[in-house]
């Protein structure tokens, strides 16, 4: 059978594993829904740990200087990890008094990682287990930064998951790397030219150039893969992939001349976003928008820095109209790109213009005559309804001019000047150009008016210069075909898109796919594997570089030779081959190329790897939703056109990471946190000197530091690792923003405390002669001897074997920390290890051993299933539990480490629907109890009554050690049938129908006080009652309502009369105690 989705084992079966699928179900709301209620119990802990937090900071100043700093103090506790590197650590010293998460977590990765257990697992005959794989290839990080809170929180995610799977007995792949960031990279290191010798690249040459990067890659390109160990990635460092290395490289000029040769490549003149102070084209995705509401001044980089310009305004000027008086405005929003007008455009329908169809204006300053056109584009509603058609730096005016073949007039140069086309403003720069050409048009009394415009303005994220449109020879990829199969993918099934409201945007990207340009003007990346041939004796200057038919393509210089030699009908002895044309630098390719092709490249493509065999297609990508099209679309196309599967057969996207304000990570704001600080903890001044020494402006250190005071008045306090993972695991849901509070994650790392206190107190039960039974399906030779508290732990561990299982296929990771977190916080810690107490110090050696076995039973099981999640505590733990005779060192079963054991899996043999009955009865009763106890503030001493119906009364009579071990403070449980008179002096609480709960108050309370409540109490119920009684007065009640509905009613009613009539009994209780 199964249950919850999961497979369960039958009472005879110790050993089998879950399998489950690769690809797994959509979350449902309802599951959702189900997730965030659990995880209401979870908030509601933390809550109550930051009011204690928020207390203790509002205490007078004595105490404050008393109290600890919330950022840990390097000097206050210091540990040492004397454990060699890659040795286990020494687990025969006492256990601490206390978490210490850097106590904790040392020594555990680095025994990993030495011992192999991040490895894929394979037979002895290179076939993969019978389980199964998981292959999940990291998101690779630019090697130029360090990790964020999203990194950690993508490295959450893929290494949960991998722990998961590699515990269900599949081969578990985790491939760790780092993306060589072309841009990012070349600017880091010519900024560190600048800063340390003075020179830029120019000055030292391409070749020596890209030495100095590997040189700054060598010393800087693996701190990421130390906070990645940091993090607990359990990745295999032996197939650790840049996408720069010989094996990678080989993979992109395998791609790029295939995708050439197919005619999906081609080399074209066409409009790209251009940065002038890089001087590269540039992806969309490194084009940032600035959303201006109406005017604004703006400095420029390139420009006087003393000078602002005006942007977010839309300017109208008058074009004279060639042999006549009339005049034609248009407007524009970029007056300086007026000078490479080639046309005026109005609405073929448009009245106003129909006689001026086909005539011509004349150009102001160059004097050339621009055709006035008609276009079904035009809004004749919108400005003056004529609109001025730039086709060189405009994306819609491009394919006007491509539709009317117009001439493209350039006008400016690679650094953004004005060129030899912009005729009296050549040489300016182009917005000073833009000063300049409004200041000619007035003398002309061409200028009409400037009016506020809300704009985006477009500037590249890597130089904070404005972008440029403008036209470029560079190579594109045709996209239209691949995207088609992409889009064919996701219907067939072959790959599963999470959350499934990402499917919709998928389909609406790739139907309008544009086609994508790869080349960059840039020296660091992989070189375009094409060549300029012509014969000896010819030169390149005299061949258009921006038509393809001139361009040979090869996988090295020799193929490439060859192939111009047969296409240009000479021998390959006379065959020139050139990268550079006209006297430019030949271009690299986009990163995003290269990135593409990561999901076989690291797997070996285009050779017919083993890792190929076993490991392609992955099984998933986990990835941010922000990039699913710049990069996930594009691996999806390039896979399924270049190996014939798609790359991956499951993409989850994750929400994306923002501040406890909703607002997103800026360094300006301050509010970036590197994971480090999380786990360490880092006091305010040493945030603040950070923000000092970085890039920022002045005025935005101010303003970050201000927002670190108001976000981290205290520092950050030390969380852990686990703590950190376990908070941003619990966060992730199917939206789309996280919005972390750091004080959540310090609640998390209170549960660890509690984890840890909770097993070192297990552990004092479980001393020899202890022996834990062989197997995990039996906690006890016989059930029936089981304990009822027994029965309901070993239930609610079912459970949450069960929820979490199927919490983790459906990507649901707040479902699944919810559910293991209130097994160990709500089930385990306050309820079974208190009543555990009385069963394992009982003189029946049976009771005894059944009881230690389930404790035992709880522990083991609950640091597995905890463990994908927080992987350094439970090792830490796990370690320190005794282990079954089949598990230990030298016996068949022996596992050394945690990662390797078996995930949990649900058992007949735990379910007892009953006892989970009973024991919700008894903790309705121990929570009644819980109230009167603290309304009457008695903390010791104290009596109960618990009057029942005689169907309930042996529940109450058998388990009265239950309520006095879960209610401190009780030292009596006595049990009245429903016809016992109520002692006198006694405080009710009606838990239900069949079940009331009083406490001795005589001689302890204020009667008229406790009269006074009880009549208070009585006129709720009674108001509820009349409420209910209501609702069956209405005509036709037995015939209009359904039989259920009225079932319920009746049911209400008849606890509510119940609960007035107890009351009024405690009342008349009171007044005879008061009167006698």
């Amino acid at each position: 059978m199964t249950t919850n989705g999961q497979p369960t084992a039958a009472k005879e079966d110790a050993g089998a594993a879950a399998t489950g699928a690769d690809v797994s179900p959509q979350l449902s709301k309802t599951q959702l829904k189900k997730a965030e209620k659990n995880n209401a119990k979870m908030e509601k802990f933390l809550a109550k740990q930051a009011a204690k937090s928020t207390s203790a900071t509002a205490s007078d100043d004595k105490k404050e200087k008393k109290a600890k700093p919330a950022a840990t103090d390097p000097a206050a506790e210091v540990f040492i990890n004397d454990t060699p590197k890659g040795q286990k650590k020494d687990m025969s010293r006492p256990m601490a008094d206390s978490y210490n998460p850097t106590a904790v977590e040392a020594a555990w990765y680095s025994w990993w990682e030495q011992s192999g257990y991040f490895k894929p697992k394979v037979n002895a005959d290179g076939a993969l287990p019978e389980e199964g794989v998981f292959v999940i290839p990291i998101p690779p990080p630019n090697v130029t930064g360090s990790l964020h809170l999203g990194h950690a929180l993508t490295g959450s995610i893929q290494d949960s998951l991998t722990r998961w799977h590699r515990m269900q007995g599949k081969s578990a792949l985790y491939v760790p790397g780092c993306d060589h960031a072309g841009i990012a990279t070349q600017i880091v290191v010519e900024k560190k030219l600048q800063r340390e010798r003075k020179i830029t690249r120019h000055d030292l040459g391409r070749e020596e150039f890209i030495e100095e990067v590997w040189k700054w890659k060598g010393q800087y390109g693996d701190r990421i893969y130390e906070q990645l160990r940091r993090i607990g990635s359990s990745v295999d460092w032996d197939r650790v992939r840049f996408t720069m290395d010989p094996m990678l490289a080989k993979a992109v000029n395998e791609a790029f001349v295939r995708l050439h040769d197919q005619g999906i490549i081609y080399r074209q003149n066409r409009l790209v976003n251009w940065c002038t102070k890089l001087k590269t084209a540039l992806s969309n995705l490194e084009v940032i928008t600035l959303d201006l509401k109406g005017r604004t001044m703006l400095s420029v980089p390139d420009h006087d820095p003393k000078q602002k310009y005006e942007f977010g305004v839309i300017i109208s000027f008058a074009y004279n109209i060639e042999d006549s008086d009339e005049q034609i405005v248009v407007a524009t929003t970029r007056l300086e790109t007026m000078l490479g007008d080639t046309a005026v455009a109005v609405h073929p329908d448009d009245k106003r213009y129909k006689h001026l169809v086909g005539k011509k204006v004349i150009h102001p300053f160059l004097k050339r005559s621009i055709p006035i056109i008609a276009d079904d584009y035009v809004l004749s509603d919108f400005g003056t309804g004529a609109v001025k058609i730039t086709p060189a730096h405009d994306p819609n005016d491009y394919a006007m001019g491509k539709r009317h073949n117009l001439p493209f007039i350039n006008i400016f140069t690679d650094e953004g000047k004005i060129n030899e086309n912009g005729g009296p403003f050549e040489g300016l720069q182009r917005f000073d150009a833009r000063v300049a050409v409004l200041e000619r048009l007035k003398e002309l009394g061409l200028y009409k008016e400037t009016k506020d415009n809300p704009m985006s303005l477009p500037y590249c994220e890597r130089s904070g210069n404005i972008v440029e449109p403008v036209m470029k020879p560079q190579w594109w990829v045709n996209c239209k075909t691949m995207a088609d199969a992409s889009i064919q993918a996701v219907k067939d099934g072959k790959l599963t898109i999470i959350p499934e409201q990402s499917n919709r945007e998928w389909f609406k990207w790739l139907e309008n796919i544009q086609d994508w340009c790869i080349s960059r003007q840039l020296w660091w990346g992989h070189r375009v594997p094409a060549y300029i041939a012509y014969k000896k004796g010819g030169s390149a200057e005299d061949i258009d570089g921006s038509d393809n038919s001139n361009w040979v393509c090869g996988r090295t210089e020799e193929e490439a030779r060859a192939r111009a030699a047969k296409k240009l009908g000479i021998s390959e002895k006379d065959v020139v081959l050139e990268q550079v044309t006209q006297f430019e630098d030949p271009d690299v390719l986009d990163t995003w190329f290269s990135s593409g092709l990561w999901p076989f490249s690291i797997m070996g493509w285009p050779e017919k790897t083993n890792d190929m065999k076993l490991f392609y297609p992955n099984s998933m990508l986990e990835t941010g939703w922000d990039i699913l099209f710049f990069w996930v679309a594009r691996m999806v196309m390039l896979g399924i056109t270049l190996t014939g599967e798609v790359p991956f057969k499951t993409v989850f996207c994750h929400a994306m990471v923002r501040d406890a304000h909703g607002r997103k990570m800026s360094k300006s704001l301050g509010n970036v946190i590197d994971p480090l600080d999380v786990i360490e903890g880092i006091k305010l001044e040493f945030l603040q000197k950070r923000l000092e020494e970085g890039n920022l402006d002045p005025k935005e250190v101010q303003k970050a530091q201000d927002g670190q005071k108001k976000d981290f008045p205290n520092g950050i306090p030390q969380c852990g690792t686990d703590a950190m993972r376990f908070a941003l695991l619990a966060y992730t849901s199917a939206g789309r923003d996280i919005n972390l509070d750091i004080l959540r994650v310090e609640g998390y790392r209170k549960f660890c405390n509690k984890l840890w206190n909770a097993t070192r107190f297990a552990l004092m039960k479980l001393t020899p002669p202890f022996t834990p039974l062989s197997a995990a399906r039996a906690t006890s030779p016989d059930r029936s001897t089981l304990s009822l508290a027994e029965k309901w732990i070993l239930s609610r561990l079912n459970h949450a074997i069960g929820e979490q299982h199927s919490s983790l296929e459906a990507y649901n990771f707040m479902g699944a920390t919810s559910a293991i977190y209130n097994f160990w916080l709500y089930e385990l810690c306050d309820v079974y290890l208190e009543v555990s107490k009385n069963l394992i110090d009982s003189p029946s050696e049976e009771i005894r051993t059944s009881a230690q076995n389930t404790l035992y039973t709880c522990l083991d099981q609950g640091l597995k299933l905890l463990h994908p999640f927080m992987p350094f505590v439970t090792e830490e733990l796990y370690q320190r539990l005794p282990r079954r005779p089949r598990e230990r060192e030298g016996e068949p079963g022996y596992t050394p480490s945690i990662m390797l054991t078996r995930w949990p899996i649900q058992r007949e043999a735990w379910d007892y629907p009953e006892a989970e009955k009973e024991m919700a009865t008894l903790n309705e009763a121990v929570h009644a109890v819980r109230s009167l106890l603290v309304d009457y503030n008695i903390k010791s001493g104290a009596t109960i009554y618990v009057q029942t119906t005689s169907a309930l009364s042996s529940l109450f009579q058998n388990q009265r050690d239950i309520i006095s071990s879960l209610a401190k403070g009780v030292t009596a449980v006595n049990v009245l049938a429903k016809e016992d008179d109520i002692p006198a002096g006694c405080a009710l609480y009606p838990v239900s129908e069949d079940v009331s709960v009083f406490l001795l108050v005589k001689g302890k309370v204020n009667f008229e006080e406790e009269i006074e409540k009880l009549e208070k109490k009585r006129a709720k119920a009674e108001k509820e009652l009349a409420t209910w009684k209501k609702k069956t007065e209405v005509p036709d009640y037995e015939n209009k309502v359904r039989a259920d509905v009225r079932e319920s009613t009746e049911a209400k009613i008849k606890g509510f009369e119940a609960e007035v009539e107890t009351i009024s009994k405690a009342i008349q209780n009171f007044v005879s105690l008061r009167d006698s």
